[in-house]
């Protein structure tokens, strides 16, 4: 074992897999592929104080855009928002194209746009999970360094603990 990966094991933190292509977190800081969606917060391009939380749901293409208090997006009518392009934009630099279109289920030609090959329902989606785990992302990025193990995540089984 090298030292490299013991001083890792040791760590109250893990390795971040970098994005297939860099990304702009100013415009859409947290996107993830999770619970059968692609979702993720976009910023407002009107309001700094606003954000959309939006989705695309794995299979049906159900799409879902409001602000994070549940207020539904006024552009979202049988076609994708700019929330949702951004979104799905963000998405392919951050995992792939393959990636990710494999994730919604959906076939896109070779050079095609991602929204384009989408059937585009309408279903909107609670805002509040998707934002919730945005917000706790941004708190631990405020937990400095340590080797101590995080207090709320202290009831993980250890590695390789057998009871």
């Amino acid at each position: 074992m090298d030292a490299d990966r013991a001083a890792w094991e040791q760590r109250s933190v893990v390795r971040v897999v970098p994005p297939v292509e860099p990304r702009k977190l100013a415009k859409v800081p947290f996107v993830e592929l999770a619970d059968g969606r692609l979702q993720g917060v976009v910023s407002s391009g009107s309001d700094i104080e606003r954000v959309y939380v939006s989705s695309i749901t794995a299979g049906t293409h159900a799409l879902s855009c409001s602000t994070n208090n549940n207020r539904p997006c006024g552009a979202l009518h049988g076609y994708a928002c700019k929330h949702i392009r951004m979104l799905a934009d963000e998405a392919v630099l951050q995992y792939g194209m393959d990636r990710v279109a494999r994730y919604l289920r959906v076939e896109v030609a070779e050079h095609g746009d991602l929204i384009d090959s989408l059937n585009r329902l309408v279903e909107r989606t609670p805002a509040a999970v998707v934002f919730s785990r945005f917000l706790r992302h941004l708190a631990y990025l405020e937990v400095p360094d340590s080797t101590e193990p995080l207090a709320e995540l202290h009831w993980f089984p250890a590695m390789g603990a057998v009871r």
